[in-house]
């Protein structure tokens, strides 16, 4: 295995169809180049190289599956003198979804940590399989670098057992591996201590509601840098009303639409995680778009407002409930697409909730910017923040720490 004096890190995102991929540079923060390869399998797939310093290049040929897509990518690094074989390539981080109770924190990847990835497919279908396929390809392309692999599920690892725990049967719990994992750890992990920064605090001083809000979307609770509670649970499908996934839902509509509606359980997974939220409720899984009709005079405003306040009702209900979790509140940390780009999300969600002493202020909320900023009136007892997430880096950050001895600290 080579040496670890180099100061890049490969970070690579492998999900069913596409591979994202970023390179960075620890030593100042640069990102080299980045891209991605998507509808994988497809007849005509998508390449796009972007290069610091140079034009993006992009083409559009059949990419067979996973394996192929990554050559292509590592033959773009190659052209621009950053090849799998630089000796400026430190470790690759690989993006695991699912990591169950195991993996607490990032692993360096071998035989063992593959098979337990792929021994946890049932409880992550959708996910670790191209994770695998990811981490097998690149391990054949560049055996001698260390890989890591960097769970979702993580940061979610230290929720006391009454928060993880699902009120079934123990042992069929126990048995089929059923209990509350969390996802989206990575950002909720840089978003927190990013919100205890922001107020110049330490992150184990600092209790923080983190709203991760993109297509898929999960809340936590963060008590002094340690998750104590998540929306999400076995699967990303429960907790917050998502783009197309319904969240929160009584269990007995699987069985009612089973016997009454004759749908198969397939069919039902389908409905479930594919055509319901914002897409099920009003057409469109685009906040964008739904901000956009609800503005409109047009047919489809008065479902997408129902939509609307369907999403915001839900979110807002999760604050409430992590105030009682946490006891105390320091901030209210927005990030991810539509927690950092929608202001009458955010506006929304914070209104009615002063007697937690929580609000926005319409100048900060509306006002733009890309980087962390607090919208909370000056002196609020509780600051509501936007905090741009950067999973990228922070699996890059942990994939580097690991492989350097812990010689780099965190942002």
């Amino acid at each position: 295995m080579r040496n670890t004096r180099g100061t890049h890190v490969l970070v690579l995102n492998t999900g069913s169809s596409s591979v994202k991929y970023r390179l960075l540079d620890m030593a100042d923060g640069s990102r080299p180049a980045g891209g991605l390869v998507e509808r994988i399998g497809e007849r005509t797939s998508y390449l796009r190289h972007d290069p610091a310093g140079g034009p993006r290049r992009e083409r559009e040929e059949p990419v067979a599956d996973h394996a192929t897509a990554l050559e292509a990518l590592a033959e773009e690094l190659e052209r621009d003198g950053l090849g799998l074989d630089s000796p400026e390539l430190v470790a690759i981080g690989h993006r695991v979804v699912h990591g169950g109770r195991r993996f607490t924190e990032p692993t360096v990847i071998d035989e063992a940590v593959t098979a337990e990835i792929e021994r946890l497919v049932p409880v992550a279908p959708l996910h670790n399989p191209a994770n695998l396929a990811g981490i097998r390809t690149a391990l054949s392309l560049a055996p001698d670098v260390p890989q890591v692999a960097v769970f979702d599920t993580a940061f979610h690892t230290t929720m006391p057992e009454h928060a993880a725990r699902y009120a079934i049967d123990t042992a069929v719990a126990d048995e089929h591996r059923v209990r509350r994992y969390g996802f989206h750890g990575t950002s909720h992990a840089y978003v927190s201590r990013g919100a205890a920064e922001l107020l110049g605090r330490e992150p184990s001083e600092t209790n923080v509601i983190v709203l991760h809000l993109g297509n898929g979307a999960s809340a936590s609770a963060v008590a002094g840098g340690r998750c104590v509670d998540t929306s999400m649970g076995l699967t990303p499908l429960e907790g917050l009303v998502m783009g197309t996934r319904s969240g929160d839902i009584d269990p007995a509509v699987v069985f009612h639409l089973s016997r009454v509606a004759g749908m198969s359980v397939d069919e039902i997974d389908e409905l479930l995680n594919r055509r319901s939220g914002l897409l099920g409720l009003c057409g469109d899984n685009d906040m964008r778009e739904v901000l956009r009709r609800m503005d409109s005079d047009g047919p489809d405003a008065e479902s997408a407002r129902l939509a609307f306040d369907v999403y915001v009702h839900r979110l807002r209900k999760y604050v409430g409930a992590y105030c009682a979790v946490l006891g105390r509140v320091d901030a209210v940390a927005f990030t991810a697409g539509i927690g950092e780009n929608a202001a009458p999300v955010r506006q929304a969600v914070m209104a009615g909730l002063r007697g937690l002493g929580m609000a926005v202020d319409p100048e900060l909320n509306g006002a733009p910017g890309d980087g962390p900023r607090l919208i909370s009136p000056p002196g609020s007892r509780v600051a509501v923040a936007v905090v741009p997430t950067d999973e990228e880096l922070e699996i890059a950050t942990q994939t580097y720490e690991l492989v350097s001895g812990g010689t780099m600290g965190r942002k």
